[in-house]
């Protein structure tokens, strides 16, 4: 498949040269415009020809994809079929992860063992915290800064 590519988009930001949610594909019109023109290390134009083959069209892996939103959708897949994890949140995700590694399942937009790990030492960061919030709750609080300085100001008057 040809990786069709604006002209000039290299020249520009806002044509996506460091972006690719910028890269959009426009039709060269211009007069002069080389990659109109055919011209050789130009990037190519869309054309006739290009389109994959009917029986590999849509697949990923040679397989078909199947959105993943919660456990349920996970039992829907089999061997033949590629998990694409949905935008959920970080518990339901690990919850789909362990089961992915369990059921020896494909996932194609997420690694799973690094997504287990990095999630694990998260959670650990954060009790840690919560322990520390915990403690401080529990000290007794000391009166307030400027009534002390009132106390002290009533002793040196005195």
């Amino acid at each position: 498949m040809a990786n069709f590519q604006r002209t000039k988009r290299y020249a520009y930001v806002k044509l996506g040269s460091r972006q690719k949610s910028m890269r959009k594909y426009r039709r060269a019109t211009g007069r002069h415009n080389k990659t109109r023109q055919k011209w050789r290390s130009r990037p190519p134009r869309v054309e006739v020809g290009y389109k994959n083959r009917f029986a590999t069209r849509n697949l990923l892996n040679d397989k078909v994809p199947v959105m993943v939103h919660n456990l349920e959708d996970l039992n829907k897949i089999t061997k033949d079929n590629i998990a694409i994890i949905g935008k959920i949140g970080n518990k339901t995700k690990l919850e789909i992860a362990k089961q992915i590694i369990s059921r020896k399942l494909e996932v194609y937009n997420l690694n799973v063992k690094k997504f287990i790990k990095s999630v694990e030492r998260d959670m650990k960061i954060r009790k840690r915290k919560e322990k520390v919030v915990e403690t401080k709750k529990e000290e007794p609080k000391t009166e307030h800064k400027h009534e002390e300085k009132k106390m002290e100001n009533k002793k040196w008057q005195t």
